[in-house]
């Protein structure tokens, strides 16, 4: 083997949210797709919801980057959690409008009554749970004039599914879910990471069994795999520089290794 593949295959689960990151699965394909579909639908609202890992952020920013060439569309990743410069940046970015100092609704609000757009502008909106109540509320009665799209966000929780309730009970939304991996899913959804970025030979050492183990650790969560692997091929990659591959072998990931990675990640008590 190359003396760096485990150190490409290390960068290969860097945490980082890049659209060229995305794996195509049959069923993560299907609800992004349906997505893609209710942005043309006349829907005010679409929520994405799902626990933390399960690549909200990462459909946001894929969103961003095929549609951003054809529409109007703008995406906040880090939410804006003073109200005055969220209408400020919305003005700017949208509108044109440059504001100096507070801005409120009602203020916003005419901006939006005095320009008129070709198209309905899209905004995506992660981390939502993060905005207040107050903000929160004044999205969605912003979002009840059509003027702006809004796709929001949310970690999937007892009180964001009150949230949820709370604030789009009453409007024509739409509530797309995510959801873990399947342990079939989760062997291609590695493999596929692997190969896109031509490490080849790490991807053939996963196995059945050794997927089912990560597994095991990660429950399919797409965030606790990558960090899972990303310690692991850490640790691969010392036992190469310490000369001592011979002794976990390289024909498949050793489960030991997969087990020092959990620890080490939080992911089980030693």
């Amino acid at each position: 083997m190359s003396s760096s593949i485990f150190e490409s295959s290390k960068e290969v689960f860097v945490d980082v949210v890049n659209h060229k990151d995305y794996v195509q699965l049959d069923r993560v394909s299907t609800i992004y797709q349906s997505l893609k579909y209710s942005i043309k639908k006349p829907l005010k609202m679409i929520l994405l919801f799902g626990k933390p890992g399960t690549g909200k952020s990462m459909f946001l920013t894929k969103l961003y980057n095929d549609i951003s060439s054809t529409q109007p569309v703008y995406l906040y990743q880090t939410p804006i959690l003073d109200e005055s410069e969220f209408y400020k940046t919305l003005a700017q970015d949208i509108y044109g409008t440059k504001y100096m100092g507070e801005l409120n609704f009602t203020q916003f609000m005419k901006i939006v009554e005095n320009n008129s757009l070709d198209s309905i502008p899209i905004v995506l909106l992660d981390e939502a749970q993060l905005y207040s109540d107050v903000l929160m509320e004044k999205i969605r009665l912003l979002s009840d004039t059509r003027t702006i799209k809004f796709v929001i966000t949310l970690h999937k929780t007892e009180k964001e599914d009150l949230i949820a309730k709370e604030h789009f009970q009453t409007r024509i939304w739409e509530t797309i879910e995510l959801e873990n991996s399947s342990l079939a899913e989760l062997k291609i959804y590695i493999q596929k990471k692997l190969m896109k970025a031509n490490c080849f030979d790490t991807a053939n050492m996963f196995t059945n069994k050794t997927v089912q183990k990560i597994y095991k650790f990660t429950n399919g969560n797409y965030r606790d795999t990558n960090k899972l692997l990303y310690t692991l091929f850490e640790i691969y990659t010392i036992y190469e520089k310490d000369h001592k591959l011979s002794s976990i072998g390289t024909s498949q990931i050793s489960t030991k290794i997969i087990e020092m990675a959990a620890i080490h990640t939080g992911l089980v008590d030693a």
